[in-house]
C-alpha cells in the first residue's frame, strides 16, 4: 500500500509518512532524564503529533534493549470524574491492555486485570507499578498519556500514588515515568468536593522537568515531503516548501492536511510523473 500524509489519529509508520522520535525531540536530553531516573512532563497542544511521538518513542526505546517501555492512554478514565475507584479500574484496565498489546505479556496483563477488580484499598495503582517493576527483566519506562483529562480526586489519587512509590525506583517502581497531556502539571487545578483546590505542582512535586513538544521545523516539513518523493518518485517544484511553511508555520496537522490535499485528493494529483506545484498547494489551502 502507498504511504500517505496522516490527518486522523496517531501515525502508523508502515502506512504514514512519519518523523523519527529523534527528529521531534531532543533525544540526548530525554535519554539523560531517563538515565537519571527522573519523572517528568511532556505536554503539547492538540494535533501536534504527541501520541504518535510517544508510541514511536516506546518502540524506539524497546528496540535499544536497555529498558522496557510502555505507552498507556488513560483518557477513558475521565468518564469516572471524581469516582476514584472507577477511575483506577479504568486506568489499570488500560495498563493491562497495553501490556498485552505492546509487550505480549499475558501473564502480567491478567494479573493486572485481577487486581483492578479490587481497587478499593486506595493504592492499587501503586501496587501495579511496584509489581510490574519487581518482575520486569529490565527497568521500566512508563508513558501515561492524557493525564490531564482526569479531574478532582481522581487526578489527585493518580499523582499521589505515583509520588508514594517514587523512592522505590528502579527496583520496585518504574525507572522513569512521563506524564503526558495538553497542559503542564503546574497548570493542573483539582477541585475537591469539600471546596479545597489543590494544584498539580503540590500534588506531584517529584517532577524534574517539563518538556513542550513544538511544531514542525522547516527541516521537518522538508523531511516529510522528501519521504513522499522517495516513496513515489513525485517531486515538488521549487517554492512548494516555502508555500506550506507560510500557510502552516509548521503546525503538524495543517502540514499533513495540505500535503494530503495536494498529493492525493484528485486523480490528476496522483499522477506521480507530474511534480506537485505551488498552484496545487494553494488550491489545497482553499
Amino acid at each position: 500500500m502507498e504511504k500517505f500524509f496522516n490527518t486522523a489519529g496517531p501515525n502508523q509508520p508502515d502506512i504514514h509518512y512519519t518523523l523519527l522520535p529523534k527528529d521531534r525531540i531532543n533525544w540526548p536530553e530525554l535519554s539523560g532524564l531517563i538515565g537519571a531516573r527522573k519523572y517528568f512532563i511532556l505536554h503539547a497542544p492538540r494535533q501536534t503529533g504527541k501520541t504518535s511521538l510517544l508510541i514511536n518513542l516506546m518502540h524506539f526505546i524497546n528496540g535499544q534493549g536497555q529498558y522496557r517501555a510502555l505507552y498507556v492512554n488513560i483518557e477513558a478514565a475521565q468518564a469516572a470524574r471524581s469516582d476514584v475507584n472507577a477511575a483506577m479500574r479504568s486506568i489499570m484496565g488500560a495498563m493491562a491492555s497495553a501490556a498485552s498489546l505492546y509487550w505480549h505479556d499475558e501473564v502480567l496483563s491478567d494479573w493486572t486485570k485481577e487486581l483492578a477488580k479490587t481497587p478499593e484499598r486506595g493504592d492499587a495503582l501503586r501496587l501495579v507499578l511496584e509489581h510490574w517493576s519487581r518482575t520486569s527483566p529490565k527497568p521500566l519506562i512508563i508513558f501515561l498519556d492524557e493525564v490531564d483529562a482526569l479531574v478532582g480526586d481522581t487526578l489527585i489519587s493518580l499523582l499521589r500514588q505515583i509520588r508514594a512509590g517514587y523512592a522505590q525506583r528502579p527496583e520496585a517502581f518504574p525507572q522513569s515515568m512521563v506524564l503526558c497531556g495538553v497542559r503542564d502539571v503546574r497548570d493542573y487545578r483539582m477541585n475537591r468536593p469539600d471546596g479545597e483546590v489543590i494544584t498539580g505542582g503540590s500534588a506531584f512535586n517529584i517532577k524534574s522537568e517539563s518538556i513542550r513538544l513544538n511544531d514542525f521545523t522547516q527541516a521537518d516539513v522538508k523531511n516529510l515531503l522528501q519521504q513522499h518523493t522517495e516513496a513515489t518518485g513525485q517531486s515538488f517544484e521549487p517554492g512548494v516548501l516555502e508555500e506550506i511553511w507560510a500557510d502552516t508555520q509548521g503546525q503538524p496537522w495543517l502540514v499533513n492536511a495540505l500535503a494530503y490535499e495536494a498529493c492525493f485528493r484528485k486523480p490528476e494529483q496522483r499522477d506521480r510523473t507530474q511534480p506537485v506545484t505551488v498552484e496545487q498547494m494553494r488550491q489545497a489551502r482553499e
